[in-house]
């Protein structure tokens, strides 16, 4: 393996990182400060190409290689946390989803506006009750055909007699921590057209918020990243079109685990980067610093960023080297995973990658906001906030928990 960057991967890197000092940096902390989502700022981004930078050429995107993703991501991350959450769902759990399964006409649709920046994407899988189990979700889909009664009785803004004059589904549940949900322009969303199926009746829909039944529920008042909101959505009889259906009846688990295994590799680029960020600041504030114990920690926060960075190139170099995508289920029952050997590198390189990767960021901005003092807890210095968002990178897109049993079930399989 030669993790030597090439001249168009190493341009990305410095342009998106020239922009994020210059564009972004003056104004993070205002918008911390409102809890305010920085659209103006992603849909500059877009116009760069990096709302869509897996997306092939065909569809809008530039077709670039995960290596190359990783790097935007990281230098985003560097500056803004917040704002490289919004860009990895909507990259990777949005568009990697559609690109793979969606028809011509779901990709011409949608896939070109996310690629450019015009809309946002929503993942939308995790409910009250399902986290970590994917396939406990709750929320259903029923089919109705033309001419058949929508036995709409949730919804008093409709008659109960109304007919669809095209197959419809009706969605009903709600989803929570919804990432982008206030601002997408479509919904990637997950519901049981099976129940008694478990995880093998799961359906992927894609809604657009304009669609009767659907609604924005509550924001979560959240510890870090507190200007990318997380929103519930509500499903109260929503119809969605049949041609909306991403794939086929009960595929819906293979999709979502699919985009999450490619997600995984977004979050330790993302963790890489403030890891990163706050090693920069701890080194420039510790210059005027002459204890050894501080040396020392400085040290241990770049040998742990370092070796993070290994494992998260790592994953995207497998990750390009396989077509296939990964889809490790959460639970055994739940899903038959893919067994060629491409695939299951490259899932147990994400794993690992996000695993190590999330750990660590928590380990190093502890250590910058010790090395701060106290100015460290307070809200007026930068670790303050990289200390707050970097707590949840160990829970979304998998828990430390769950990477672990994906990891140690592939050493164990036979």
């Amino acid at each position: 393996m030669d993790f030597s960057l090439t001249d168009q991967q190493k341009l990305i890197r410095d342009t998106v990182r020239q922009f994020m000092e210059v564009e972004v940096r003056p104004l993070v902390k205002e918008l911390e400060r409102q809890e305010k989502f920085p659209l103006h700022l992603l849909q500059k981004l877009g116009e760069m190409g990096c709302c869509g930078m897996l997306t092939p050429e065909e569809w809008g995107g530039p077709g670039l290689d995960t290596v190359s993703y990783v790097l935007m991501l990281e230098e985003v991350s560097r500056v803004y946390t917040a704002m490289s959450t919004a860009l990895g769902v909507t990259n990777s759990a949005v568009q990697a989803p559609l690109a793979q399964f969606g028809t011509a006409a779901q990709k011409e649709k949608y896939l070109r506006r996310l690629a450019s920046g015009q809309i946002s994407g929503s993942f939308c899988l995790t409910e009250a009750v399902a986290g970590s189990d994917a396939a406990g979700i709750q929320s259903t889909a029923r089919l109705v055909a033309p001419g058949g009664p929508a036995n709409r009785a949730g919804s008093s803004a409709r008659r109960a007699e109304e007919s669809p004059a095209s197959p419809v589904y009706l969605l009903n549940g709600a989803k929570t921590w919804v990432t982008n949900g206030a601002h997408a322009g479509v919904y990637l969303i997950f519901a049981k057209t099976d129940p008694s199926a478990g995880g093998k009746g799961i359906t992927a829909f894609l809604v657009e918020p304009t669609f009767p039944g659907f609604k924005i529920g509550r924001h979560e008042d959240k510890m870090g990243q507190r200007s990318s909101p997380s929103v519930e959505i509500i499903l109260n009889d929503c119809l969605v079109p049949a041609s909306n259906r991403l794939g086929e009846e009960g595929q819906g688990l293979k999709i979502a685990l699919s985009a999450l295994d490619g997600g995984r590799i977004g979050i330790a680029a993302q963790a890489v980067g403030l890891a990163q960020a706050a090693l920069d600041e701890s080194t420039k504030y510790a210059r005027a610093r002459k204890f050894q114990a501080i040396q020392w920690m400085l040290a241990d926060m770049h040998t742990e960023i370092e070796a993070a960075r290994a494992l998260l190139y790592h994953a995207a170099f497998q990750k390009d080297r396989s077509s296939i995508p990964v889809a490790q289920a959460f639970r055994p029952e739940a899903f038959q995973s893919s067994t060629s050997h491409g695939s299951r590198a490259t899932g147990h390189a994400s794993s690992s990658a996000k695993l190590y990767a999330s750990e660590m960021v928590n380990r190093v901005v502890y250590k910058a906001v010790q090395i701060h003092g106290s100015l460290g807890y307070s809200r007026e210095s930068d670790v303050e906030r990289m200390y707050r968002d970097a707590r949840v990178i160990t829970i979304y897109e998998g828990t430390s928990e769950i990477q672990r049993t994906i990891i140690a079930r592939d050493l164990l399989r036979t």
